[in-house]
This record gives C-alpha cells, structure tokens and sequence, in this order.
C-alpha cells in the first residue's frame, strides 16, 4: 500500500475523531430544557440553556424538558363506595420542577405517573358512591390532583391538573337517568305552561281591570261636566231673575193662568198665594168711616 494513501486514512481518521469529540463537548441547550450532567457517574448538577461544554467521554448528559406536558390515562374500572362498577378515563397534566431529582429519583417519570395516577383514582373512587362520583367531578379532580401531588413532588415534578374526561355508569343506572331525565323534561314543560297560561290570565284580568277604572274614570268626568253645565244653567237663570220686578212675575202668572183657561179643563186649582199676586191689580174697597 502506498504510503500517501496511509497516511490520508490516518488523516481522515483523526478528523472525525476530533469531530466527534467537538459534537459529544458543544451541547446547545434551549430555553425550556436543562441537561443534567453526570461525570464519571456523579451527577455535578444542571446546565442551561444556552451553549453547554462538556468534557468528552468524562461528562454524560440527560436532557430533561421543563415545559408542562399532560398524560392519558386509559380507561379504568373502578368500584365505588356503594358497589357500582363504572369505567372512567381522564388526563394528568403535570411538569418537572427539579431536572435534577426528575433524573436521580426516579426512571420514567411519566410512566411512573402515569401508574401511580391508576391506583389512586380507584382509591379515590372506592370512597365515594356512584351519584356524587357523577355529580362531583370537580371535587374528584381536586382529591386526586392533591394525592398524585404528594407522590410527585419527591420526584421533582408538579401535578398542576387532573381533568376526569368521561364516566360511564352502568347501563341499568344509564336507562334509569334517562328516564329521570324524561321525567324532569315533562315536570318543566308543564311548569312553563302552567306559568304561561297564569302570566295570560293575569294580563288580560290587568286589561279588564284597567278598561273599567277608565270607564269610571269616564263616567266621573261625564257626571261633573253635567253638574257643573247645570249649575252654569241655574246660575244664570238666578241671574236673570234678580233683574225682574214683581210687576213682570205676576204678569208672567197671569199669562201662565190664560194658557191654563185655554185648555179643555174644567177645573182649576189656585194656590193661597194667588191673592197676594192679584193684589196690584184688583181695586181696594174703600174703608168704612170712622165713628
């Protein structure tokens, strides 16, 4: 073999061994992520972000990413405190607080959360009957997020969320809420139209009662005008009557009596007072002497 030609593999050779010892030194680390870095199996603690050196073949780094991430816990059959079987799936969302202790403490740390979140949704689920399991959900996410909590935390992550998806109850309490639900549909649905039929009755007794308060209210201002033409109509005849003189009411009298004699009558009836008004015009006799 030539020479030259060794010596151009040997070349080659150091280039990439020197290239990749430059790749297994630079690490470029980003904003949410942080490399763990062990040397000669002991972890010196994290690095990051931005450009990270290490030493090669010495130094050995586990990338661990900050950001929060969420879990799908398949569905589970569990058991509640009064003996319903029902099947539940939900979502943990949890994110690594230590990188160091996420690294040291334990293996997986999704996967372990992921297991641990099984078993403490069935415990949590045996201490509870079946109607607050449904009608409790929030208070279950609450309860569980508290216990994966207390899990996790040695492990340098955070549970910020347990969100319970979908929970099937068994088939005969399925077809019982139905019909409740049926039932509680029917009960509104007569209770709007008992309340319609009431808001209707209530108007139209609002438009009677209204229509006979302005009728009254009418007839009132009829009756006063009336009261107050007539006072107007006997005022005025007052008024008139004060400028007569006695002379024209006994005329007056006496033409009322010559329409009275006009009639077929035969008889006539005078009042006491008729003398008084004859008065002026019948002569006096004269006096008798004085002795």
């Amino acid at each position: 073999m030539d020479f030259s030609i060794v010596l151009l593999v040997v070349f080659l050779l150091v280039v990439l061994a020197f290239v990749f010892l430059i790749a297994n030194m630079i690490r470029v680390v980003r904003e949410y992520e942080r490399l763990v870095v062990f040397r000669f199996g002991r972890c010196i603690g994290q690095k990051g972000p931005g450009i990270i050196f290490l030493i090669p073949v010495v130094d050995v780094a586990s990338r661990v990413d900050l950001r929060e991430q969420y879990l799908e816990v398949p569905r589970q059959t569990c058991i509640t405190k009064d003996n319903a079987s029902i099947s539940i799936d939900f979502l943990v969302y949890w994110k690594v607080t230590d990188p160091v202790q996420s690294v040291v403490q334990v293996q997986d740390f999704g996967g372990a959360t992921r297991g641990i979140a099984m078993t403490t949704l069935r415990a949590v689920v045996g201490d509870i009957p079946l109607d607050d399991v449904l009608a409790k959900r929030e208070e279950i996410n609450s309860v569980l997020r508290g216990k994966l909590d207390e899990v996790t935390e040695r492990w340098g992550g955070k549970v910020t969320s347990v969100e319970i998806r979908e929970i099937d109850p068994p088939k005969d309490v399925q077809d019982a809420m139905t019909k409740q639900m049926s039932a509680e549909r029917s009960r509104r649905a007569m209770v709007t139209a008992a309340e319609g039929d009431r808001t209707a009755k209530i108007t139209v007794a609002d438009g009677e009662k209204q229509s006979t308060i302005l009728k009254a209210e009418g007839d009132k201002q009829s009756a006063i005008l009336r009261a107050e033409g007539y006072a107007l109509a006997l005022g005025k005849i007052f008024e008139v009557a004060k400028g007569l003189d006695g002379n024209t009411m006994s005329l007056q009298y006496l033409e009322t009596l010559k329409n009275l004699g006009a009639s077929p009558s035969s008889k006539f009836i005078f009042p006491m007072e008729f003398a008084s008004f004859l008065k002026p015009f019948v002569a006096q006799p004269p006096a008798p002497p004085q002795k």
